[in-house]
């Protein structure tokens, strides 16, 4: 592993701790002596336990919240993979710098700072867009034929989401999210799925942009055939993460990857959005388990690959509304659900405070 990433991601890996279990039982604790009968506000208690132990039971309201929107052109698309021109990713690079995107909407509402990062867009934008002018290259290569990234390459767009997450923690920010934009992304995403799943191609590979029923089947052929030029034993052994990740993922997914990593490191709550972000996120659990303790998912994406990863990882998404734009839109979505959880721990009354009389049984 040494040689595909960083010093400064091999030591922020041996960073990432677990949660301490006694924090999990104070705050479950806590919550059983609140006005309320047990266990009565479902999965807003698990959560708000799930964050009370991530911050060590230290958070301060209200909680500053930050979203990374990393881009990325893909070279799968000379495939005809998608239903929309490779050319729409730097258009919509464009329009999240002028804020007429659904995530520009919902960061503006929710109070979420939102920085969108070029990690690898096939065009050029002025030095004074408000962006983080980070191109590795332009687009990863067609992962049909050729790996997606080489080890430097991938090793590069890892540092970014790195810096990325670094830069939240200097900001302050406690709860963080990371988007994508990238046509033919859902490729890249569906790929990885099969090859850290095992799943079948075609049980993983949905319609991403909208295509039609006979461009998915020729979405899932290219997929076979990349899994099986680059990955020949990803049904029947395992497969090396980070392997998966340069032949098969893309830049915008590698530095999802790295942020992750990053944030966890920082001891962040860490909101995942769709499928592209949770395939990202599922490459930097298997390079650092204890990472699935700092992970909320968003939304659950009606791209099929998505309930397998979840299922991987091993957690449950908050909402379901039938969502496949991607963006982070999902996970800031999910925000104020977990704000809400947070402020029921801190501030509801106890039955001893509030002078109610608590359960006989």
């Amino acid at each position: 592993m040494s040689d595909t990433i960083s010093s400064a991601l091999q030591e922020t890996l041996t960073h990432i701790r677990p949660v301490q279990p006694r924090l999990c039982t104070e705050a479950e604790q806590r919550l059983n002596q609140l006005t309320k009968p047990p266990g009565s506000l479902g999965r807003l208690e698990t959560i708000a336990v799930q964050c009370y132990a991530i911050a060590e039971g230290n958070w301060s309201m209200p909680l500053r919240k930050a979203a990374y929107v990393f881009a990325a052109d893909h070279g799968v698309t000379r495939e005809g993979v998608s239903a929309y021109p490779s050319a729409v990713t730097a258009q919509m690079v464009e329009n999240f710098l002028h804020g007429g995107a659904a995530i520009n909407v919902l960061a503006r509402l929710h109070d979420v700072q939102l920085t969108i990062v070029d990690a690898g867009v096939d065009a050029e934008f002025t030095a004074e867009a408000a962006l983080w002018h980070r191109k590795v290259r332009r687009g990863s290569r067609n992962l049909r034929v050729e790996p997606a990234m080489s080890a430097r390459e991938m090793a590069d767009a890892l540092d970014i989401g790195l810096e990325a997450a670094n830069d939240a923690h200097d900001r302050g920010a406690a709860l963080v999210a990371a988007g994508e934009m990238g046509i033919g992304n859902t490729t890249a995403a569906s790929a990885l799925a099969a090859a850290l799943t095992r799943q079948p191609v075609e049980a993983v590979t949905g319609a991403g942009t909208g295509i039609s029923s006979t461009a998915r089947q020729g979405k899932q052929r290219v997929i076979e055939e990349a899994l099986h030029r680059h990955l020949p034993l990803w049904r029947t052994g395992t497969v090396a993460p980070l392997e998966a990740l340069r032949c098969v993922g893309g830049l915008e997914i590698a530095a999802m990857t790295g942020f992750f990593l990053g944030a966890a490191r920082h001891r962040k709550i860490i909101v995942v959005d769709g499928f592209i972000a949770t395939a990202a996120a599922a490459v930097a659990v298997a390079l650092a388990p204890p990472l699935r303790d700092y992970l909320l998912a968003g939304h659950r994406s009606q791209e099929p690959g998505h309930a397998h990863l979840l299922h991987q990882i091993g957690i449950e998404p908050i909402l379901d509304l039938r969502m496949r734009l991607g963006e982070g839109t999902g996970a800031v979505l999910a925000m104020p659900v977990i704000v809400s959880a947070m402020h029921i721990l801190k501030e509801m009354a106890t039955f001893a405070s509030a002078g109610v009389s608590s359960t006989n049984a």
